[in-house]
């Protein structure tokens, strides 16, 4: 940890990440749009001074409030540009050589009569070389002007943005005859001038004027493909008006993915609150620990001096209490907490900007693919999607999500297709283990459902709390909660019809079907009637739990891109059940689903419909357009897999122990990954070990993992606490679990008041 500004590493280091994606140092650099930029600058006023680079400059930066603007216009004076509609001036200063002229103007700004610009950028030297000859006696001129101009400059720091942009290397081989005098060696002379002179005019300030050094790294990349070797390529520029750019907003404008030049957010009250609770967690841990200790030496074997035998203790060994397993999970978990918040709210870790490369995402998948093929063992039970089989899809299928995160392949058109249909999958599971169980168990108690609901919840109201992310936020929690409920309140509201109630009659049957069919015609509704949609989860307090930005637009997305695979899911386990319970197919070990020819029929058909999903969804050219038909078709490949997967009695008798692990805490796995996995909310890549990918990756997964399956443990414990099966003790806890949802909105109304 160097410490200091992010700042400082974006204007003075970096990488390229491919040809044009530059990768500062540490940070991230966010892409700004056309009416970010606006909101960001208005009512500014930015001044470029100097030669054909800083002109350069200047219109790549103007493109990004108008992309419209042409570079025309006399080359050699002054050219202004305003944005009338967000009160922005831009102006070029045709100054190209660090003289009197140049030192009158910014003079003027120093003097009360002249308003000062909120950002001005400098630079100049390729015109002193050239006219000069290159001679020494320019050099030392140039170094008495700059140290003129640079007392000007600080005092301007005091309330503006003072950047001083360094001389570019050149492409000397391509330079004209009257630019040969233009060397590299002459310009890293007149270079460490200028970084001399301005920092020890500076070192006694506070005002400091910032030296743009970063161009010079972007420069020696892409200089020789400048079209005369002096100017750089519009590429290159354009990165170097983004860096501006990040460097002025990041902390007005406060990206998510612009991690560079922005301050560590201050901590709210829920925060420290939750802080003191960790902290008051560890201290009693630690107590109630150092007790039990020194009751088990008292109670250790000693020997009885009248006899001279050893009497064997009371107590052999310490009883863990309640309290104590209470207070150990909090423990435990405030120590990941403090992880958390170190990895991805202080600026302590540095983060990255993703770079999708083909390579990057399917060199990963195979490797974790063979990996999974290696470890395969016999199942216990050969059922249709048994424990072990959905243990083992929902693990291989978490990996590959997990690659598709951190290598940004949603990029790639094609992947983000598959990528939905596993998400899709997720919820394919939900309905069918759901559903299963009330309908076979006929368990609809509220035990049932406040365990269900905790597992779920539980890390994610953590997170929400710890680091101050609402809870739509996390989409895939809330997505498969609200699911939930809805199967719950689909069987559970009467006529209440489980499978021992309909084996009496057959008609109860028909009734299931019933239900199901109001709930798919609610389901259609509600995906094409978005102002209902919006109307329900509108109100206080679900708009608390399903608003993001402000609005609920995203939850309704999220929820309608999925829409249907949930029923999906509980028509299958109907149907499933129902040949199952009629011994319509045959579940023996080795053996297939059906009889030889209705298997070989169904499972080519299958296969047929896996890979025709998979030609379309390659095939896809507009995002909008196939996200509109992924709801409908997406069942196609997850029904076809399962088929694939269950019908040859072998391959439905083993599975995989190394994805079947993965699977067991994939929740935890999915949760995790947006703080101590991926950086900056999951638009970056948190970065442990810098200059060294690979080993990084491989050092931030090991703990990513391992503090996954501790929460896993750790939530496996706390529900076991929380939710009681004796129902005056779960109603007391609930009471409890009210009131404190019910502390966390007012701590949360006066947050936001406190904001506005």
């Amino acid at each position: 940890f160097k410490g200091g500004d992010t700042c400082e590493y974006l204007l003075s280091s970096g990488r390229f990440l491919g040809e044009k994606v530059w990768q500062p140092h540490s940070c991230m650099m966010h892409k700004y749009k056309n009416n970010e930029a606006k909101n960001c600058l208005i009512d500014k006023h930015i001044v470029f001074i100097g030669d054909s680079r800083i002109r350069q400059l200047f219109y790549s930066f103007v493109k990004l409030i108008n992309p419209q603007v042409k570079e025309e216009g006399n080359k050699h004076g002054n050219i202004p540009f305003e944005d009338k509609s967000a009160s922005i001036k831009v102006d070029f200063l045709w100054y190209p050589e660090v003289n009197g002229s140049m030192r009158q103007h910014i003079k003027s700004w120093t003097e009360g009569s002249v308003a000062k610009p909120h950002i001005i950028v400098a630079g100049a030297a390729t015109w002193s070389i050239k006219i000069h000859n290159g001679s020494n006696e320019a050099l030392a001129q140039y170094k008495i002007n700059i140290t003129s101009i640079a007392p000007l400059l600080e005092k301007l720091a005091r309330s503006s943005d003072v950047y001083w942009v360094l001389q570019d290397p050149v492409y000397e081989d391509m330079l004209s005859e009257s630019r040969k005098m233009i060397t590299n060696e002459k310009i890293d002379a007149y270079n460490e001038a200028a970084i001399r002179i301005l920092n020890s005019s500076s070192r006694n300030s506070k005002a400091k004027v910032k030296v743009f050094s970063v161009s010079k790294l972007i420069a020696q990349e892409t200089i020789m493909k400048s079209a005369d070797g002096l100017h750089l390529p519009e590429s290159s520029r354009d990165t170097n008006a983004m860096i501006l750019m990040n460097v002025y907003c990041n902390k007005i404008m406060k990206p998510i993915d612009g991690s560079c030049c922005q301050p560590q957010p201050p901590l709210t009250l829920i925060q420290k609150l939750a802080f003191c609770f960790f902290t008051l967690s560890i201290i009693g841990y630690l107590i109630i620990s150092l007790i039990h200790r020194n009751n088990y030496r008292k109670n250790k074997s000693c020997t009885d001096l009248e006899s001279g035998e050893e009497k064997k203790p009371a107590i052999s060994t310490p009883n863990v209490s309640t309290l104590e397993m209470l207070l150990h999970s909090f423990c435990k978990l405030g120590l990941i907490m403090t992880y958390f918040y170190l990895c991805d709210r202080a600026n302590l870790f540095m983060k990255e900007n993703k770079f999708y490369t083909h390579s990057s995402f399917f060199i990963p998948i195979v490797y974790v693919l063979v990996l999974g093929v290696f470890y395969t063992e016999n199942t216990k039970e050969t059922k249709v999607l048994n424990r072990e089989q959905t243990d083992e899809w929902k693990g291989w299928m978490q990996l590959v999500i997990l690659i598709y995160h951190i290598s940004g392949a949603s990029t790639f058109l094609p992947v983000y297709m598959h990528i939905r249909v596993l998400v899709a999958a997720y919820l394919f599971q939900t309905g069918y283990g759901h559903f299963s169980y009330f309908w076979v168990k006929g368990d609809f108690c509220v035990y049932r459902v406040c365990q269900v609901l905790f597992r779920l919840n539980f890390l994610v109201v953590v997170l929400c709390i710890v680091m101050d992310r609402p809870y739509q936020f996390y989409y895939f929690v809330p997505l498969v909660t609200v699911w939930f409920m809805i199967i719950y309140a689909t069987l559970a509201i009467w006529p209440q019809i489980v499978q021992k109630k309909a084996n009496g009659n057959c008609l109860w049957h028909f009734g299931l079907l019933l239900k199901l069919i109001c709930l798919l015609t609610c389901i259609y509704f509600l995906s094409y009637s978005q102002g209902a949609f919006e109307k329900i989860f509108s109100f206080w307090p679900l708009s608390k739990c399903f608003e993001l930005n402000g609005n609920v637009y995203e939850w309704w997305f999220r929820w309608k891109l999925d829409r249907y695979v949930v029923f999906h899911g509980m028509l299958f386990a109907f149907i499933y059940l129902a040949l199952q319970k009629h011994q319509m197919i045959s579940e023996g070990k080795g053996d297939p689903l059906f009889s030889n020819r209705v298997s070989n029929v169904v499972l080519f058909i299958s296969i047929v419909c896996f890979l025709t999903y998979s030609i379309w969804a390659s095939s896809c050219k507009n995002k909008t357009e196939c996200n509109e038909l992924h709801p409908s078709v997406s069942v196609v490949q997850i029904l076809a897999f399962v088929l694939i997967r269950n019908i040859p009695g072998y391959v439905r008798s083993v599975y995989s122990s190394f994805f079947a692990w993965f699977g067991k805490i994939s929740l935890e796995l999915f949760i995790c990954q947006y703080h101590i996995w991926l950086a900056a909310d999951t638009k970056g890549i948190l970065v442990l070990i810098p200059g060294y990918p690979m080993f990084n990756v491989l050092v931030s997964t090991f703990i990513f993992v391992c503090v996954a399956h501790e929460i896993s443990q750790i939530t496996n414990d706390l529900a076991q606490i929380v939710v009681p099966k004796d129902n005056s003790t779960l109603l007391k806890r609930l009471l409890c679990i009210a009131g404190f949802f019910s502390g966390l909105l007012l701590f949360s109304a006066m947050q936001d008041q406190s904001r506005h």
